[in-house]
């Protein structure tokens, strides 16, 4: 298994996620971001113009978060069963590592912005990934063929942003993950071969 080299602005993410998730986000300061990612003052500069703007690169530590998932399953695995595997490891990183709070700020933000929409970027690493398995699936017979690939990825990232709002609205009073293992296939079903 080939290892990924994380980028200066993946350390700063990673790290500032982290510092979020341990202390919160009004408690943490750029410069414990810039120690805990081992990074300079300059290079935080250079990819932030300071601590708000870190709120929308959720995205970017997902996309992070799929890149390493990948590495990880076998290629002869179903692509059905690959995009469920990488659902469950994304959701139990957000439930172990991203402060509800925060998720739910990011989400309402994405709302009422009339900028960027990060999470509907269809040149994420999330969707050019998805959108590779799904059409390798169709190609293998695993995924039908009746819907083009990347209509098949916008319902499941419909999907994953329900389960992830409801879970933002019940204030994480269940287990995201296990919830989403049973309701991701139910969902997803029909765009299985059988």
């Amino acid at each position: 298994m080939k290892e990924k080299k994380q980028t200066t602005k993946g350390k700063i993410v990673s790290a500032a996620w982290n510092l979020f998730y341990k202390q919160g986000y009004d408690n943490t300061t750029v410069d414990q971001i810039i120690e805990a990612s081992k990074t300079s003052k300059g290079s935080f500069y250079h990819y932030f113009n300071g601590k708000d703007a870190l709120l929308s690169s959720l995205s970017y530590l997902f996309d992070e978060k799929y890149e390493e998932l990948i590495l990880e399953i076998d290629p002869d695995t179903n692509s059905f069963d690959k995009l469920m595997y990488l659902n469950k490891q994304l959701f139990l990183m957000i439930e172990e590592s991203v402060s509800l709070e925060l998720l739910a700020s990011l989400y309402s933000s994405q709302l009422i912005t009339s900028g960027e929409k990060h999470l509907l970027d269809q040149n994420r690493i999330y969707y050019r990934l998805l959108n590779q398995i799904i059409s390798d699936g169709q190609r293998k017979n695993e995924i039908k063929t009746d819907m083009l690939s990347h209509e098949i990825v916008k319902v499941y990232a419909l999907c994953e942003r329900a389960l992830l709002y409801d879970w933002c609205i019940s204030k994480g009073s269940y287990s995201l993950s296990e919830y989403s293992s049973t309701l991701m296939p139910i969902f997803l079903k029909e765009f299985k071969v059988q």
